[in-house]
């Protein structure tokens, strides 16, 4: 059996969605964007007190990077990874793990906008990781409109997991980014987002959620 642990909204979604596309069987439990993910009990499933965590045959995983590399190695049958000697294998590896450079950015307008008290949030630290998003979304943006056949998705495979991971990312960023300037990239946000694999990976009770607001402003927009 396996068992994600998982804030809804945060990088555990896109192991939600993950398991949703390989249709394997798994039990979810939703931890609450608190203080219980540095509780002694979860601490022994993820050693930083974040998720997502990962049980998985009694073995346990921490990082949502390898987790992503390890299940769809554990199920290559949906064909949304890319296994070593596969012609998309090095782009694959690149864009699953740009999701984590995009979420770092997100990750630190979290910090300012929701975990700290206003008095110590930063004004220039908030633009400056704005505009560090808008760079991700320009790096997306390049590759979508790379003049070759069926740039529908990030690879020229097609849909795979680096879709998931880039897009689960991008979902969280509009949060404090929109990407209405980069048309290519919305169209493809657009495009995964309309998958039924993404809609049941969306957070479903608000009480849990990681942004109380569709949307939070730098200073001074």
């Amino acid at each position: 059996m396996i068992t994600l642990y998982h804030v809804p909204q945060s990088r555990s979604m896109r192991v939600l969605w993950l398991l949703n596309e390989l249709e394997v069987e798994y039990r979810l439990v939703e931890m609450p964007f608190d203080g219980s993910l540095g509780t002694e009990e979860f601490l022994t499933r993820s050693p930083a007190g974040r998720v997502p965590a990962l049980e998985i045959e009694g073995e346990r995983m921490f990082e949502s990077g390898a987790m992503v590399e390890y299940l769809c190695e554990r199920f290559p049958e949906r064909g949304i990874g890319r296994l070593p000697g596969a012609m998309d294998r090095m782009a694959w590896l690149v864009w699953v793990h740009f999701a984590e450079t995009l979420s770092q950015h997100v990750a630190a307008l979290t910090q300012q906008h929701i975990v700290l008290a206003p008095e110590d949030r930063s004004a220039a630290v908030m633009r400056i990781e704005v505009a560090h998003l808008h760079q991700c979304y320009a790096a997306i943006e390049a590759r979508l409109s790379t003049p070759v056949e069926n740039r529908d998705y990030l690879l020229t495979g097609g849909y795979s997991a680096a879709d998931i991971c880039v897009g689960q990312a991008v979902y969280m960023a509009r949060h404090f980014a929109p990407l209405d300037d980069y048309p290519e990239a919305t169209a493809w946000f657009e495009r995964i987002a309309e998958r039924q694999s993404y809609q049941d990976a969306l957070p479903g009770d608000a009480a849990n959620c990681m942004f109380a607001q569709p949307f939070y402003p730098a200073p001074g927009e």
